[in-house]
């Protein structure tokens, strides 16, 4: 987490006007939090989505990032409307229904160096998108991608989407005869090297997995139930807040604990520890009464199975595996210059290379 600066230090912000810290509350690349913000929200008030966008914006605060080096991506749905919420100085691209996974692949390799955030919905992943999904978590493309998972199509009035539960009524679209899609189940199939779920009335939850998914190397996918209180907020949907509120199951609590030199504590499940950080601040660690473990990917399969029989919503971090290659590293760009960076002549060839290409052609 960023500490804010003594009171009489002046730095040069990257937006290159020098601040004195004062009053204000800047982080470590000398911006506030207001400075994370971004276009008013046009979303139904209380929707999920919008919780989300803050937390975003605090999490980018807390952690520092420079907003320049970000770059936000999202298809079509009320979801993909929410890059507009956050990190207005940053890069975007609002792309097509179901189409944002390649775009992202694009992105990502034609400029490696970018911080990718990608949010897209249970619409646009689950059904439309869902080959572009498994496509880029296969090939561990480096981002985040969010998925704000409410049940419907809440942008076209509210029919039931691939995650919409079996026997779901709903007003204008009768009773769903399907069963749904587990989109954090499709990404653990694919091989995900981080795979999470949360509830979007849980700021504090999903604040801490943003954070760990930001420092991710490969792709870090997050399923977020994210109540639509227009169309599916009754009390039988799983994608309901009160519905979330009663059956969330956490598999542990989750704290970030930001990377200065090792920190190593021993204690019990069930127990708690404070552990005293390096600006002298704490944080609590607690492990639930379980032996449940993150990197055994047969048990995140299970888990996951058993919780759709028992109606439950699972959440925390479901399974991670921080030793796989990325798409950078695979085609081996990792180390080099973005290829966004590089000069004309180095990537087309000239004239006469050009001509020679076509003579031995012919």
């Amino acid at each position: 987490m960023a500490t804010p600066l003594p009171t009489t230090t002046t730095i040069a912000g990257p937006d290159g006007k020098t601040r004195t810290n004062g009053n204000l509350k800047l982080n470590l690349v000398g911006l506030e939090l207001k400075d994370y913000d971004g276009s008013p929200s046009t979303l139904c008030v209380g929707c999920g989505h919008n919780s989300i966008s803050n937390q975003i914006v605090r999490v980018a605060y807390e952690m520092a990032l420079k907003p320049h080096e970000v770059i936000k991506l999202s298809g079509i749905g009320c979801s993909s409307k929410s890059p507009a919420y956050f990190l207005n100085r940053s890069h975007g691209f609002n792309s097509l229904h179901g189409r944002m996974p390649s775009i992202a692949t694009g992105a990502c390799l034609a400029n490696h160096t970018l911080r990718a955030i990608a949010v897209s919905g249970d619409g646009d992943t689950g059904s439309i998108g869902i080959g572009q999904f498994k496509h880029l978590v296969r090939r561990n493309v480096p981002m985040v991608y969010i998925i704000e998972n409410n049940g419907v199509y809440g942008l076209t009035k509210g029919q039931f989407s691939p995650t919409a539960d079996i026997g779901q009524v709903l007003k204008y679209a009768g009773t769903n005869e399907f069963r749904p899609i587990d989109l954090c189940m499709e990404a653990l199939i694919v091989g995900c090297g981080f795979v999470a779920r949360s509830f979007a009335g849980d700021a504090k939850q999903v604040r801490e997995l943003l954070k760990a998914a930001l420092s991710h190397r490969g792709t870090a996918v997050i399923d977020i139930i994210s109540p639509c209180v227009t169309f599916n907020d009754h009390d039988e949907s799983t994608k309901s807040y009160s519905y979330g509120r009663t059956h969330e199951e956490p598999l542990h609590e989750v704290t970030y604990i930001p990377a200065y030199q090792e920190i190593t504590v021993d204690y019990e499940p069930g127990t708690a520890v404070d552990v005293e950080m390096h600006d002298g601040s704490h944080v609590r660690l607690k492990k639930l009464d379980t032996t449940y473990d993150p990197t055994d990917w047969l048990q995140a399969v299970q888990v996951l199975r058993e919780a759709e029989t028992t109606r439950q919503i699972i959440t925390g971090l479901i399974h991670i595996n921080p030793n796989q290659p990325t798409m950078p590293d695979l085609v081996n760009i990792a180390d080099q210059e973005p290829l966004a960076m590089m000069a004309n002549e180095k990537l087309r060839p000239s004239r006469a290379q050009l001509a020679a290409l076509m003579r031995g052609l012919a």
